[in-house]
């Protein structure tokens, strides 16, 4: 799939390495024409492994499983993992898991780490940050849970709160420095290691 922009092409093919419609719609903003790949990772963590350090590992993994098919492509990776007191707490899937999911989280803070990775095989490029963002939810009783579960239904959504839409009623405050990381592309980060990479969102189109 290619979204095009009204801005003429960078030099670089922009390749998102991403099957989420989230992140696909928050790189929509930046009115750069790119493609989406799916990376095809196993997303299974390591033994011991903390959320913050699969978020960071799974975003770099997906970007370069993109990058070794596209080598003079500039690639976007990124993953996000709810993180409760240490513990990863990954998309629920069903109705069941998502109760669950927020009657453990009610009234507690909860931090999403959301990592973005940009490489570029040819060039050598590679960048990774994390972007943490701590949610604090709301005392929730079991009847506020039933009625979000069956209006906004966000069994893709790790943690089960989908914050652009009825999910932010669960919460007391978001505290971070990006507020798009939390959907799950952080957009400030990106857009700086683009220009790193090489591709301004605000730069002059290239002339060749």
């Amino acid at each position: 799939m290619v979204f095009t922009p009204s801005t003429a092409t960078p030099r670089r093919r922009l390749i998102l390495g991403s099957t989420s419609r989230y992140r696909r719609e928050l790189l929509e903003r930046l009115h750069l024409p790119f493609d989406v790949v799916s990376p095809n990772v196993d997303e299974t963590p390591q033994a011991g492994e903390l959320p913050a350090a699969l978020a960071r590992r799974l975003a770099l993994a997906k970007a370069w499983a993109v990058a070794a098919a596209s080598p003079d492509a500039i690639v976007i990776g990124s993953d996000q993992v709810a993180d409760l007191a240490g513990r990863p707490i990954g998309k629920p899937g069903t109705h069941d898991n998502a109760v669950a999911q927020l009657r453990e989280m009610s009234g507690r803070a909860v931090v999403f780490q959301t990592a973005v990775a940009v490489v570029c095989r040819s060039s050598g490029f590679e960048a990774v940050h994390l972007v943490p963002v701590t949610v604090r939810f709301r005392t929730l009783d079991d009847a506020e849970i039933e009625r979000y579960l069956q209006i906004e239904r966000p069994y893709d959504c790790a943690g089960s709160a989908k914050s652009e839409g009825l999910g932010i009623a669960l919460l007391e405050a978001i505290e971070s420095d990006d507020p798009t990381a939390l959907v799950g592309l952080p957009l400030i980060r990106t857009c700086a290691m683009l220009r790193a990479a090489g591709l301004d969102a605000l730069g002059l189109p290239d002339a060749s």
